[in-house]
């Protein structure tokens, strides 16, 4: 049986009606919780610091109707845990532990569904509700592991090129691919080479679950790099072991066309969890203030974005359990 036919993700879509809500924001979530992420590993720093805050954002993003949430491993590489002085075998137990403090987060949401939904004590705005949930294994882009902004340019000079891209990979997909997540998610994949890299290794590694792969873009036409997202979505299109394909870390105005461009060459789900339309300046190291759109705004663009073709829907950077649970909301009214 391939993957494609026992996928957790098209289950969940089956029993959902077709739509599915993804989590929002995470380091934003974890700073708002008082974490200091002026770090290389960005969210990841969390795995070492304060996982208890990573476990309560997860709890949030449920609580707020997450189907899907997605671990703090975006910026977590063997290669960035080894610079800071650990070794393969506690990196690669950083790795793990990003999926099980999502898996312990999902198992505390399912133990407040069970006590009952009518507690007079429960915040009303909060969603109790027994359903499918996934873990999703965030796979950052080389760029994001250089940490100097270049997953917004996709540019890697001499390392773009899809052995190396391969190679720098391989031991990171390998241990959360047997971690215990639902899924991989491949997240704000800037070119093509990368895109292919990460096909061939699902397949050369034989890797046993499922993947989505998500590009970004800065002008609604094309990829970061430049590169044809037509031609980006259609590496996607082409790997059996990739089971959807999408948008994040775009601003939102760009995402009714780009479902329209993504659905021309794939059969697969469409995937789209914008940020929230703020401008990432790589040199400050910081979001632009007042660049982005308001949650209802945002979340005006949910139902068109479904009706284009989207299947799972979440927000991405500066997004939060608001803006999820009015995505939840809305998708829920249809």
């Amino acid at each position: 049986m391939s993957v494609s036919h026992s996928s957790p993700l098209l289950e969940l879509l089956r029993r959902s009606g077709g739509v599915a809500v993804l989590d929002g924001g995470l380091a934003t979530e974890l700073e708002r919780h008082g974490a200091d992420l002026n770090d290389p590993l960005w969210s990841a720093k969390c795995l070492l610091s304060s996982p208890h805050l990573i476990r309560q954002v997860h709890l949030d993003y449920l609580e707020a109707g997450a189907d899907i949430i997605i671990t703090a491993s975006y910026q977590g590489t063997v290669q960035g845990f080894k610079a800071k002085g650990f070794s393969q075998e506690e990196s690669e137990a950083l790795l793990k532990k990003s999926v099980e403090i999502a898996c312990e987060a999902r198992d505390t949401y399912y133990t407040k569904c069970s006590e009952g939904s009518q507690n007079d004590n429960r915040d009303s705005s909060k969603i109790f509700i027994h359903r499918p949930i996934l873990v999703a294994a965030s796979v950052g882009s080389y760029g994001a592991y250089l940490a100097d902004g270049s997953e917004y340019s996709g540019n890697y000079g001499d390392a773009m090129r899809v052995d190396f891209l391969k190679d720098f990979h391989r031991r990171r997909v390998q241990v959360l691919a047997d971690s215990g997540a639902d899924l991989i998610a491949f997240e704000t994949t800037p070119n093509k080479v990368e895109a292919q890299a990460y096909a061939e290794l699902l397949d050369d590694e034989n890797v046993n679950i499922p993947a989505w792969l998500s590009f970004n873009s800065k002008d609604g036409i094309n990829v970061v790099s430049g590169d044809s997202l037509l031609e980006c979505a259609s590496v996607a299109e082409n790997c059996k072991k990739i089971i959807g394909v999408g948008i994040n870390c775009t601003p939102p105005r760009f995402i009714h066309g780009l479902i329209s461009a993504v659905e021309k060459v794939t059969t697969k789900p469409i995937i789209i969890y914008p940020n929230s339309g703020e401008r990432y300046d790589p040199d400050l190291k910081e979001w632009v203030e007042n660049s982005g759109v308001s949650d209802e705004d945002f979340v005006s663009y949910v139902n068109k974005w479904h009706e284009a073709g989207a299947s799972l829907i979440g927000g991405c950077c500066r997004t939060t359990p608001n803006t999820i649970r009015a995505i939840y909301k809305a998708l829920h009214r249809r």
